[in-house]
């Protein structure tokens, strides 16, 4: 009696055993009904399922890496290149993934690595080596991953992120490139300098017109002045004349004297009774 309660104990724990499954946070889960997916959507916890009718598969819900070795593209050119590159994927709809890979996460990387393999392959097939290796390559990648995207979703995956980690080129493109480039770095420097001149001969011809002008309206303003400063002489010259005629005879004659006469080496041949030296006499004879 002691051995059937102990196998009836026995068999209990086994149900019970059998009819617990936990999710965990890092882990999505399938159950099965004789092999038929029944349900998928579990949240993380404790879950029950009916023993030997159900059964429960899981899956990692995080984010997975595939490296790929160097492997050789064509480009536009027929030019090869050596690429490796890295993918980051993970599972989006575990009940799809099920379907299109069995659940199997070697196949699922194999068919996703050909599916970027082959978008990356097209794009470079489109560019020259030169387009490949320069900037251009972000553009490649983000259309690659792009198209890659939308094959990966039939296959229950979200693709996460490709990289490419290297490029090289083969011994006899290398130096055809190099020079490709140094010749359009130079071309490109050349119409820097071009622009530069262009730029400086405007500069330096709009300062020569700001010089021109500002010396003519300087000179203009200078002229003004000069002309209102002689009418002014002018003015007061006529007033000290009115005013005492001997007085401004005697001043006007005393400014000859001092311009003309101790001034220099130049010989000034004059009429000694001239009116020129009429002060010069009363001076004298004053004395």
């Amino acid at each position: 009696m002691r051995n059937i309660l102990v196998v009836l104990l026995v068999a209990i724990l086994l149900v019970i055993s059998n009819s617990i499954f936990t999710v965990d946070e890092r882990e999505m889960a399938l159950k099965f009904r004789f092999g038929e997916v029944i349900r998928a959507d579990y949240e993380p916890g404790i879950h029950f399922k009916v023993p030997f009718v159900n059964n429960v598969g899981k899956y990692s819900k995080q984010i997975l890496t595939i490296n790929n070795p160097q492997e050789l593209f064509l480009t536009l050119e027929k030019k090869n290149l050596f690429v490796d590159f890295f993918i980051k994927w993970k599972i989006n709809d575990v009940q799809q993934y099920y379907i299109s890979t069995g659940g199997d996460e070697l196949v699922a990387s194999q068919r996703l690595l050909e599916t970027v393999k082959d978008g990356i392959r097209s794009e470079f097939a489109k560019r020259t080596v030169i387009e490949v290796v320069s900037e251009e390559r972000r553009k490649v990648m983000s259309e690659m991953l792009n198209a890659a995207a939308l094959n990966a979703i039939n296959l229950g995956i979200e693709l996460v992120d490709v990289r490419v980690k290297r490029v090289e080129l083969s011994d006899e493109v290398s130096e055809s490139v190099y020079n490709r480039m140094r010749q359009e770095r130079a071309r490109f420097a050349s119409e820097l300098r071009a622009e530069g001149a262009e730029a400086a001969a405007i500069i330096k011809a709009e300062a020569d017109r700001e010089v021109t002008v500002i010396i003519a309206n300087a000179y203009r303003d200078s002229e003004k002045i000069k002309g209102d400063g002689d009418a002014s002489s002018t003015n007061l010259y006529a007033e000290a004349y009115t005013q005492d005629e001997e007085f401004y005879s005697f001043y006007r004659s005393m400014e000859a004297y001092k311009k003309s006469i101790g001034t220099g080496n130049d010989i000034l041949v004059l009429d000694g009774e001239g009116d020129f030296f009429k002060y010069l006499k009363q001076s004298k004879t004053s004395e």
